[in-house]
């Protein structure tokens, strides 16, 4: 069975804005955020410069500093968010090493397909709606993460 898996950059960023999205009344921390969620620094630094550099965190440095999640981000579709923490994900890599099948296969195609639907149905959602009660799911179009 073939199942599709958000790669850990992309989980714990999901975690990270819903994190701060909650209410404060002063900035998070990186040790704080990666002691609630226990995650490494390092690599929540990474994550963190990732998503100040889309716009999506406030980050201040200094004796106060922190970051707090950027409004505007709340309106984010929740597809457009996986899509750029994945980055050029693909569910079969049919070049590295050569697939002696490539001529003669439809399956890539269809994968591609699939992944397409699946960042659309994530579409349907922005960062907001994942801060509230959780969506309802029709059987037929759950997928397994």
């Amino acid at each position: 069975m073939l199942s599709m898996q958000l790669n850990k950059f992309t989980d714990y960023a999901l975690r990270i804005l819903m994190y701060v999205s909650r209410p404060s009344e002063t900035p998070y921390t990186i040790a704080d955020i990666a002691n609630d969620l226990r995650v490494s620094q390092n690599h929540l630094v990474k994550i963190v410069h990732f998503m100040g550099k889309q716009g999506w965190i406030i980050t201040t440095r200094g004796k106060g500093g922190g970051l707090k999640l950027n409004p505007k981000a709340l309106d984010l579709k929740l597809g457009d968010i996986v899509r750029s923490l994945q980055g050029d994900h693909q569910i079969v890599e049919c070049h590295t090493p050569p697939c002696v099948l490539r001529s003669h296969c439809g399956l890539k195609g269809i994968l591609d397909q699939a992944l397409e639907q699946f960042y659309q149905s994530l579409d349907q959602y922005q960062l907001k709606d994942v801060l509230r009660a959780p969506p309802t799911y029709s059987p037929i179009a759950f997928l397994s993460l």
